[in-house]
Order: C-alpha cells, then structure tokens, then sequence
C-alpha cells in the first residue's frame, strides 16, 4: 500500500486526507514513478476550494520528481530506475507513488536533485512561457513582477536579471524586498503602504513598462493595467486573490490599446518537442548557476493541508515542497 493525499468535499485544508491506496500498475503509454519529493503550487488550493472544478473524490498536485519503477506498454524512451520529473499531469503527485503519460515526464539531469526538480518544474516552466515567450523579456527592458518573493517570483527575478532586464518587483515586507533583491530584483514596491502605479512612473520616469506578471489576481488588476506603457502587455496567469471578474474592455483602449493574455503551462508546454525546449531551457539556466532554486518551506506529506495554509497566507519564501 502506498500514501495519497485526496480530498472528498471542496473546502478549506482540513478537507484533505491521507488515504492508503493501492499503486496502480501503469498502461499503456504510462510510467509509474515512486516520488522522492512533491511540489507545492497555488492552483493546488484553487481545486481543493473549487474554484477550479474536478471530479471528487480527487488527488491533488501535478508537480514533483523520482525514480521511476514501472513502465507500461508501448514506453521506450524511459526504464527502470531512470531519474525523471513531471509538471503536469493527472492530479495525483501528492502521494508516494504517481502514474504519468510518458509525454508528460522528462529525464532529470544528474546535476539537478529531486529537491530542486520538485521545487523547480512548474514554477521554472512557468517562468519559462512567461518571460521567453508570452513577452520575450531582453537586455534592459524594466519590467513589473507581482509577488517578487514567492516561488514564481525568486525564479522570475533571476533569470529575467541574467538576461539583463530590470524587475521591480512587489511584496509585502521588508523581509520580502530582501529577498527579492537578493534574487536579483532592481527595486521593490511594498504594495501594503505604497502606491504601486505611482512608484513604478517614478522609477521610470513616467514611461511605465511594456509587460506586467500578475499572479494576485482580483487585488492587484486595476493597478497593474495602471503600470502600463501603451500598448503594453498585461499578463495575468494567477488568481491569489481571487478571480478577476467584470473586466470592462474600454479600459484597454483607455490605458493606451493595452493587450492582456492569460496563458497557462497547458497552452504552451503542448506538445513534446516544446516541452522539452522548455525543460532543456530551464534546466540550463539551473545548471549554469543564473537560477538557483530556493526552498522556502518543506513539509512531510501528511501535512499537506498546513502546508497550503501557509502558502494561502503568504507565510511562504522561494518554493514548498512535501517530503516524502
């Protein structure tokens, strides 16, 4: 028998629960991996509250790293005791064992632990899509990342400093701007007693900036649209706060013909041969030293629901992961 965290009712933390559940054997075209640590992300809380709708009883998580121990029919790319890691997938990974699409897994490389894999794929990747792709973010473009210190953000910093950008990013403390900056940030904004728009037109000298990463959501909307240079780029990919709802598209016109997107792993990571363009990027900037990988916060599986309670709370630094 083996441990999974599964939630049978929609609601706060305590919904969830650790069951004994019977490893399945993979199918075709699967791999059942045995997890040597699990990730930790918001969108998790997002299906245990309901806001994003699945059948229940459900399993959380689509993040981690471990060895796989079984493969099914059809998979030749991969084998017994190889070292891999996962993004996305059946929700499932908060468990001691997961079975994944051999699609959706990527060989971890040697340098990279299990720690950092679990820690680093969603986030990483989802850095990836953000500043390589829905904005190609380049050498001294400034531009505005929300919530600087968690664990989007330190990657975020870093790698858009490597790629020789200036990040002013936003966060709630003193302790948070450290951090921040510590990861590479040019300046920081603590939105709690700070205007946001109007720090970010003094820093730029009242030209404001051509993209803005909104993961808050609800909260932060009205002024990250306020941050942008006409035809600037409004990218909300997280809803921290809430749902951003009722959005008036006369108020893109106003602000200058603002775009907005709302991209997703998903809508990037879509096939194979992106897949792995993306994994080798953010592989390579691990490994070259450009991202470290922090971990913030680690806690052992049965405490799961802790663990998202501090996450909801902004209690958390870097990533959080569940030790298994």
């Amino acid at each position: 028998m083996a441990r999974q965290i599964q939630f049978r009712r929609t609601g706060g933390p305590e919904v969830l629960e650790l069951t004994d559940v019977k490893p399945a054997a993979p199918g075709r075209g699967e791999v059942r991996i045995a997890n040597r640590a699990v990730g930790l992300n918001f969108i998790d809380i997002y299906f245990r509250t309901g806001l994003y709708p699945s059948e229940l009883p459900s399993g959380l998580g689509t993040e981690g790293a471990g060895v796989i121990e079984a493969v099914g029919e059809g998979v030749e790319d991969f084998a017994e005791g190889d070292r891999v890691a996962y993004a996305q997938g059946p929700r499932a990974a908060y468990a001691d064992f997961v079975v994944m699409p051999a699609a959706n897994v990527i060989a971890l490389p040697h340098a990279i632990d299990f720690e950092t894999a679990a820690a680093a794929m969603l986030k990483g990747l989802t850095v990836q899509y953000l500043i390589r792709q829905t904005y190609s973010v380049g050498e001294d473009d400034t531009i505005l990342f929300h919530a600087a210190a968690g664990g989007v953000g330190s990657i975020a910093c870093q790698w858009a400093h490597a790629l020789g950008a200036h990040v002013i990013g936003t966060v709630s403390s003193d302790e948070k701007a450290d951090i921040a900056k510590r990861n590479g940030a040019w300046m920081t904004i603590d939105y709690t007693r700070e205007s946001v728009p109007e720090r970010v037109r003094e820093l730029t000298d009242g030209a404001m900036v051509p993209v803005v990463y909104d993961s808050v959501g609800r909260d932060t909307w009205t002024d990250s649209l306020a941050c942008l240079s006409p035809r600037g780029l409004m990218v909300s990919f997280g809803n921290a706060s809430g749902p951003v709802e009722g959005v008036n598209l006369v108020e893109l016109n106003k602000g200058g013909s603002l775009f907005v997107t709302r991209p997703s792993l998903g809508g990037y990571a879509d096939t194979r041969e992106r897949f792995e363009m993306m994994c080798d990027d953010l592989f390579g900037v691990i490994e070259s030293g450009d991202v470290k990988i922090r971990i913030g916060q680690r806690f052992p599986l049965e405490d799961a629901g802790a663990a998202q309670q501090a996450l909801a709370d902004r209690q958390t630094t870097g990533s959080t992961i569940l030790t298994l």
